[in-house]
């Protein structure tokens, strides 16, 4: 699916990087925590997150992630936009929650991304 066709899927809008609209999109993770995007993604995928640090764009650098779409209504701030206009990083806002967000994405194509396997914690 392209960026474009899931932003107007999603009901959201390109903040930055209209440029990328006709970037597939075929991969995506969905977290809150940063440390779980770090510890368990393990392809270039599209991350779902209501985070709108900055640190988020510096995970996505890290991972390769392909773009980043904000839910529930979550308004970056213009300096995280300006950091992702320089890394080349698609931001897309939608007022949808994380759950019908994936829920849309899934429902259209979108698969969940390889997560590497949770450490074994067995007594």
């Amino acid at each position: 699916m392209k960026l474009k066709a899931l932003t107007e899927l999603i009901d959201g809008e390109i903040l930055e990087g209209s440029q990328f609209e006709d970037l597939e999109i075929d991969r995506a993770y969905a977290a809150d925590l940063l440390s779980d995007v770090l510890a368990l993604t393990d392809e270039r995928t599209t991350l779902v997150t209501g985070t709108i640090s900055p640190q988020v764009i510096r995970v996505a650098d890290i991972l390769n992630v392909t773009s980043i779409i904000f839910v529930r209504g979550k308004c970056p701030p213009d300096a995280l936009l300006r950091y992702a206009e320089k890394l080349g990083i698609p931001i897309v806002a939608t007022k949808r929650t994380m759950f019908e967000t994936c829920g849309l994405m899934y429902a259209n194509g979108v698969r969940p991304c390889k997560s590497r396997p949770m450490p074994n914690r067995s007594a």
